[in-house]
């Protein structure tokens, strides 16, 4: 029942942000990220700025791949793109699409999986949860909660903080 209701708000993350998602990519400007400092107590802080659509951005390594990321506070898990998780050596076959994603564009399958280490400007989290969707679904890689609930983030000051 759990999984259900987690694919579930996934669903919903990725039904509001899809249409976002379509818009022409060189609307987009390049995300700007604050370098992560090391805070006095030892913590890792990263600073991220909004884009021109007001969407927070990012790169990480996922499993010591390089991948591009929309923040996404309403994805319950990291949802990736086939092809970028073909990069990851995650193909799943097509028997493994078993959970379903209601997004804009219908209902679609997904694959659960789970990544080994996620690193986001050196905030680092292990055994992470993700879907991976087909590429007609998604247009960017999703960083959702199953990353965010694992450090501290708020809004503050017009950008996002991300702290370890």
């Amino acid at each position: 029942m759990r999984s259900i209701l987690v694919f579930a708000l996934l669903a919903l993350a990725i039904g509001a942000f899809a249409p976002k998602l379509y818009l022409d990519a060189t609307a987009r400007t390049a995300p700007v990220a604050a370098p992560v400092t090391p805070a006095s107590s030892g913590y890792r802080s990263l600073t991220l700025r909004p884009d021109d659509r007001g969407h927070f951005q990012t790169d990480g390594t996922l499993d010591g791949r390089r991948m591009s990321f929309l923040v996404d506070t309403g994805a319950s898990v990291i949802a990736l793109k086939a092809s970028d998780a073909a990069r990851l050596g995650v193909r799943p076959a097509a028997r493994d699409f078993t959970a379903r994603v209601s997004t804009a564009n219908g209902t679609v399958m997904a694959a659960p999986t789970e990544i080994t280490r996620v690193d986001v400007g050196g905030l680092v989290v292990y055994n992470v949860a993700a879907l991976v969707l087909p590429d007609e679904v998604l247009t960017q890689n999703l960083l959702g909660m199953s990353f965010l609930s694992r450090v501290r983030f708020e809004h503050r000051n017009g950008r996002l903080v991300l702290e370890q």
